[in-house]
């Protein structure tokens, strides 16, 4: 189909996109695609679950909703949305500062909490904040995932050696395990590391191979074979044959309120995800991601979450890349999941019986030395040692501080670092290639000229209150240099693609301060539309006539050195 064509489809569907033009030849590749999603998603759903201090059922309610409300909302054929261990530790660490693990209350503040992630989210969306999606750097992302990585540990040691949960922070509770080692009982510890194993095996021969499935119904039998419930192993028990129930939570005003900070973290967290993902297995190569669009999906499923009875849900990448390996055509692929899963609820919840928490914190150890980003680590340790330092800055804020607070913290150093990124922009002198007329920033490495009495400057960065001040010093540093003192200076702009209000008032200033003090002022290679407009709204044609502003650094200087 023409891609004017496809366009006008895909504008006529605002529900269920990526069925528009849907071929029957498709069907059977998403049916084996959503066959292979159930085998890996079921394991992995409930042990996220449990991650989260929820019931398995709820795990496949979450992943029920975000499946169906991105389906109905998102762009990309590929995304399945469901509960995620990267969110999880997150707001699970913040709903048991406000209530106990696994009450009443603390399940109606994580419905809230799902809701409301749900709302930001297609708000997002539909006001196009995908750029929100870049506060997190690389460096700090990596760290954030590491610090994660830790918690998942932390909090599965203990149903993988078959002890009890210590309380207190992180660093005391891995104290604690660790003087508690020699308690460990044997036939968990064989349980956990074992599907661990599994797991890692199934990975290294194909993602395809559902390892965790596998692991899971090998322990779960290993447990009815040889009674191993007597033994010590603890299992998860009864799982209620319950449907999703729409329902809404009942807490006070106040608490919604004070859920705001940790819903904020949580949509950053998502955002980043979803974007990653949605641009790492692109429905289409040849057309950008809609980045928006998929936040709508992903809220849609928080929303649905919400109304299910469970928490957040986020996009997951390995779950997406095998949707994507195994052929799947379509978010049909992930509604077919849905079925199977909803199957299991129906008529096949006493399987889970004997499935022993050790396999699901088998499960879970494996997600978290699989988001360790080892390969970025070393890349960035050997190319930049400070972002390097901002890997461990941020991994110690989300292990040391409790978890709401870290990643909070981990943002707001992202953040910062931006800035400071911004700041260290400097004036940059530019010399004329010999022989040329390509103006070119001053190096060691090449022989450059200058003009006598013209100096061309340039900044390489959005010229703004961050950095205006010190651009600001270093020209007038230029003109009140007493040996070469130059009667024309040049503003080489190119960099400059955008100017706000404080830096244009130091621009004016400047202009006044190279006319006061008998110097030529003009502007070179204004390029950026944003920067022209920036000229006109700020009235800095009315210092520096619009004669003044040269297509080229040599224009400027033939034009102004001639006169």
């Amino acid at each position: 189909m023409p891609q004017d064509a496809s366009d006008k489809v895909d504008a006529a569907w605002p529900l269920f996109r990526s069925l528009a033009s849907y071929r029957a030849s498709s069907l059977p590749a998403d049916l084996i695609a959503g066959l292979t999603l159930a085998a890996i998603a079921i394991p992995e759903q409930m042990a996220t679950a449990r991650l989260g201090g929820f019931s398995p059922q709820i795990g496949f309610f979450a992943f029920m909703a975000g499946s169906l409300g991105f389906a109905m909302f998102g762009a990309n054929r590929f995304l399945s949305c469901g509960a995620d261990s990267t969110i999880t530790p997150i707001f699970a660490g913040g709903l048991a500062l406000l209530a106990a693990a696994g009450s009443p209350d603390y399940q109606a503040l994580a419905i809230a909490l799902a809701l409301m992630v749900g709302v930001m989210l297609m708000a997002s969306g539909i006001f196009r904040l995908g750029g929100i999606a870049n506060l997190l750097s690389v460096p700090v992302t990596v760290g954030f995932l590491a610090g994660i990585s830790v918690h998942i540990l932390v909090s599965q040691m203990p149903s993988v050696l078959g002890l009890s949960t210590p309380d207190g922070s992180t660093l005391d509770r891995i104290g604690v395990l660790g003087q508690q080692l020699s308690q460990a009982n044997i036939f968990t510890v064989c349980i956990g590391f074992g599907v661990l194993a599994v797991v890692f095996a199934s990975e290294a021969i194909s993602p395809k191979i559902p390892g965790a499935l596998i692991g899971l119904v090998a322990a779960t039998m290993a447990v009815i074979w040889a009674g191993l419930e007597t033994k010590g192993v603890r299992v998860v028990g009864a799982v209620p044959g319950t449907l999703p129930a729409l329902t809404f939570p009942e807490i006070s005003p106040e608490r919604w309120v004070r859920l705001l900070p940790l819903a904020f973290v949580i949509v950053v967290v998502i955002m980043v995800q979803t974007a990653a993902t949605t641009r790492s297995f692109p429905s289409d190569p040849d057309r950008p991601a809609d980045v928006d669009r998929d936040f709508l999906g992903a809220g849609a499923g928080s929303i649905l979450a919400g109304l299910f009875g469970a928490f957040p849900v986020n996009a997951s990448p390995p779950r997406t890349g095998i949707v994507s390996e195994t052929g799947g055509r379509s978010q049909l692929s992930g509604l077919a999941a849905v079925f199977i899963v909803l199957a299991l609820l129906t008529i096949g919840t006493t399987l889970l019986k004997h499935v022993p928490d050790a396999a699901l914190g088998g499960i879970l150890l494996f997600v978290a030395l699989r988001i360790i980003r080892l390969r970025q680590i070393a890349m960035i340790w050997r190319q930049s040692k400070a972002e390097f330092l901002l890997i461990v800055a941020t991994a110690a804020l989300i292990i040391v501080l409790p978890i709401q607070q870290g990643a909070g913290l981990a943002i707001s150093l992202s953040l910062l670092h931006g800035i400071w990124s911004v700041t260290r922009a400097r004036l940059v002198i530019f010399e004329r290639v010999p022989g040329t007329t390509i103006w070119w920033p001053a190096n060691p490495h090449m022989a450059g000229e200058r003009v006598p009495g013209v100096a061309v400057v340039g900044l390489q960065a959005p010229l703004s209150f961050l950095n205006a001040p010190g651009f600001r010093t270093d020209v007038l540093n230029i003109l009140q240099a007493p040996a070469a003192k130059p009667s024309l200076l040049v503003l080489e702009a190119s960099g400059i693609v955008e100017i706000d209000f404080t830096a244009a008032q130091i621009l004016l200033e400047l202009f006044k301060a190279c006319r006061e003090q008998g110097a030529t002022v003009a502007v070179a290679r204004l390029e950026s539309t944003r920067a022209q407009a920036a000229f006109e709204r700020f009235d800095l044609y009315e210092v520096l006539p619009k004669g003044r502003v040269f297509l080229s650094v040599d224009e400027a200087v033939r034009a102004l050195t001639a006169a």
